[in-house]
């Protein structure tokens, strides 16, 4: 059996529009620019060809990195091809889903953009043993589940 325990450091975003999807993110998440790249190792470049900018974002314990690539094909996920479909991230409180989605709205609204699916966030649901989720999507057409675990539970 391996014998590590990881711990997740960051979820990375390509986009072809950094500064509009910086933008949301800071309006929606209030998250802070940690850092930018423009200059990429040689296994960057032949891993992400095409890449120009590289921006953490945090808030938190969650680290997005947004980034861009030359000839990017501006089309939206494939819902139905492999990808992450969603990525869960966890509130302490079930009204901080209420303020999430309020937030997304006002972000929604302030926050010139062009959006790849233009779908609101949805209903708060809540499931048998009481989970709750709201899922939302970023400009660029991927989708957070933001979940609140009863009593802390993950």
């Amino acid at each position: 059996m391996l014998d590590i325990a990881p711990n997740f450091n960051h979820l990375a975003i390509q986009t072809d529009d950094v500064d509009a999807t910086v933008r949301w993110y800071r309006e929606f998440l209030g998250t802070t620019v940690e850092w930018t790249l423009e200059e990429f190792s040689p296994l960057t470049r032949a891993r992400l060809p095409g890449i120009r900018r590289l921006v953490e974002l945090r808030r938190g314990d969650v680290r997005l990195h947004v980034f861009d690539r030359d000839g990017h094909s501006r089309r939206d996920p494939d819902p139905l091809g492999y990808q992450y479909q969603h990525v869960g991230i966890t509130v302490e409180r079930p009204e901080d889903l209420v303020e999430l989605r309020e937030q997304w709205l006002r972000a929604h609204e302030r926050t010139e953009v062009r959006w790849a699916r233009e779908e609101p966030p949805s209903d708060i649901v809540t499931d048998a043993d009481g989970m709750q989720s709201l899922y939302v999507l970023d400009p660029n057409g991927l989708e957070l589940e933001f979940v609140y675990f009863p009593g802390g539970g993950a």
